[in-house]
Order: C-alpha cells, then sequence, then structure tokens
C-alpha cells in the first residue's frame, strides 16, 4: 500500500523558516514528479513547487527565491525548504508524488504550516 506522509509543519513567526518532509512508502518513487501544493482558507488548492526525476524544478512566482525543493530517492524522501516565511503563506500543505507514464499519483494528508505576524 502506497502511502506519503507530510512532516514538519507548525507555526512560525514572519521572516522565519521551516521544512517539510514528505515520506513515501510502499513503491519506488525515484522515477516521479514531486510536487508540493497548498490550500489557504477558502481558497483553492496551488501548485508551489515541483521537481523532475531528472532534478528539474519550478515554483510559484509567490514562492520564488525563498523556498527550495529537493528529493532524496535513496530515502523515498522529499523535501520543501522554506524561507522568510510571510502570513501568506500559511496553509495546509500537500505532497503530491505523480508517475505521468503510469497515469497514477498519490497525495499525503497534508501538514498545517501557520505564519504569524
Amino acid at each position: 500500500q502506497v502511502q506519503l506522509v507530510e512532516s514538519g509543519g507548525g507555526l512560525v513567526q514572519a521572516g522565519g523558516s521551516l521544512r517539510l518532509s514528505c515520506a513515501a512508502s510502499g513503491r519506488s518513487f525515484s522515477i516521479d514528479v514531486m510536487a508540493w501544493y497548498r490550500q489557504a482558507p477558502g481558497k483553492q488548492r496551488e501548485l508551489v513547487a515541483r521537481i523532475t526525476s531528472g532534478g528539474d524544478t519550478n515554483y510559484a512566482d509567490s514562492v520564488k527565491g525563498r523556498f527550495t525543493i529537493s528529493k532524496d530517492n535513496a530515502k523515498n524522501t522529499g523535501y520543501l525548504q522554506m524561507n522568510s516565511l510571510k502570513p501568506e503563506d500559511t496553509a495546509i500543505y500537500f505532497c503530491n508524488r505523480d508517475f505521468p507514464d503510469e497515469g497514477i499519483n498519490y497525495w499525503g494528508n497534508g501538514t498545517l504550516v501557520t505564519v504569524s505576524s
């Protein structure tokens, strides 16, 4: 059974940092596209950052220069380093692992990030 478990969320003051982790189990995740999404109260889920199996990355304009996505294939774990956090970054952050060739993707249950002003 495939599982994604996010961790690392919490309460932080504006300007602070957090690192989110996405631990995957149940299959190999070395060839997937990993992404982090977030959903703020009353808003739609939005893409924050993604990384391909080859290491190519892209970011939402709102987080460029502040967030860094990475993954460790040996550990089946992905990360989102978040620096210079702002109150508008407050949201539930979800990990997504996608296998385009198989038409399958997986979601975690999310981890809450709250940034106080």
